[in-house]
């Protein structure tokens, strides 16, 4: 499988994955190779990457908690003590193997260890070989609120192996589908449509390589965010609301990031067929679709004020308002939509029928 080319680094695929980085690690003499895995990827994926690379380059290891609740600033600071107490250096580099909590941190600490060292990101669930592989999108949250710190810097390299995916559930492979299917609403209605008609997620393998791309040629367009890039938020200005909301209340059963997107994606589509014109057959589809795959999450009027309570916070937000992304159709996004505030009841109605 080619290669994908972003701005400053390559995404790399499955076998020849593996054959880059040790070519890469050949070719520079860093002082010190780090890996950072959190509880669960040392247990199912590490031993994957030390067989296929076969005692190729020395390294030491550092763990961190597993889940979105340990993506904070107490984590970041655990690992840059780690790093510091194994003499790591300027010249070190720092390899992420994990999903999008481990690649999120990880490429922010080493941003920012020492004023940065370089950092690889081997991403190991399908949310994050689909969404944190392009981009070059650092941080943790703060507290409850989604990706409120970080810095946008790239990796040198990223490598998918689909091996990984055999470690996964089925729900967390359900949330990386989330983002995948959004690629096709924000930008090809037949990848869409592929995508729905799918029966289980068995042979996806080359879906994948369609939505990195996909992700790829719009942040190459846009790699700040200033205009087109902001078409992948899309179902995130609610749906990381709902999943901060879920997050931080224990009350309630924690949902992954695709799970809530999922949820964001059928509420914004109703804005989007209330503002923006998208056909009801459409919103109907996808609504029908979304429900095919994640099962419908029970909102209670107190959870809903207090869900849009934190749209305050979402990072699209300027000059006191909260920018919407949504569609005109299956495949063309409107950006920076303002949203009366009479819809969203409205919204989450639907979503409840």
């Amino acid at each position: 499988m080619e290669s994908i080319t972003t701005s400053s680094y390559a995404v790399h695929f499955n076998g020849n994955a593996f054959l880059q980085l040790k070519d890469y690690l050949g070719k520079h003499t860093y002082s010190k190779v780090f890996v950072l895995v959190d509880e669960n990827t040392k247990e199912h994926c590490l031993p994957v990457f030390e067989k296929t690379l076969a005692n190729a380059f020395p390294f030491d290891l550092i763990a961190i908690k597993a889940g979105e609740v340990h993506k904070n600033i107490e984590a970041c600071t655990h690992v840059w003590q780690a790093l510091s107490a194994l003499d790591a250096d300027r010249k070190s580099l720092l390899i992420n193997l994990g999903g999008g909590v481990v690649t999120d941190l990880g490429g922010f600490v080493a941003s920012t260890y020492k004023r940065g060292i370089d950092f690889i990101n081997i991403p190991t669930t399908l949310l994050s070989m689909v969404d944190a592989s392009v981009g070059g999108k650092t941080g943790v949250d703060l507290g409850s609120l989604k990706n409120q710190i970080g810095v946008i810097n790239q990796p040198k390299m990223v490598l998918v192996s689909t091996v990984f995916l055999e470690t996964l559930e089925d729900r967390q492979m359900r949330s990386g589908f989330a983002e995948m299917l959004k690629h096709g609403l924000i930008q090809d209605a037949s990848y869409w449509k592929a995508l729905k008609s799918l029966s289980n997620l068995d042979t996806i393998g080359g879906d994948i390589y369609t939505s990195v791309s996909i992700k790829n040629k719009v942040v190459l367009e846009d790699p700040t965010e200033q205009h087109l890039r902001k078409i992948l938020n899309f179902g995130h200005t609610l749906g990381h609301a709902v999943e901060s909301y879920f997050l931080e209340n224990d009350d309630k059963e924690t949902l992954l990031h695709g799970e809530a997107i999922a949820v964001g994606m059928v509420l914004e589509a109703y804005l989007s067929n209330k503002l923006t014109g998208l056909p009801t057959e459409d919103l109907e589809d996808i609504k029908t679709s979304f429900f095919k795959w994640y099962p419908k999450v029970d909102f209670t009027s107190s959870d809903i004020t207090a869900i849009l309570s934190m749209l305050k916070f979402d990072k699209k937000n300027s000059h006191g308002n909260i920018n919407f992304v949504l569609l005109e159709s299956i495949g063309n996004p409107v950006i920076d939509v303002k949203i009366p505030n009479d819809l969203y009841e409205g919204a989450f109605a639907y979503y409840k029928v």
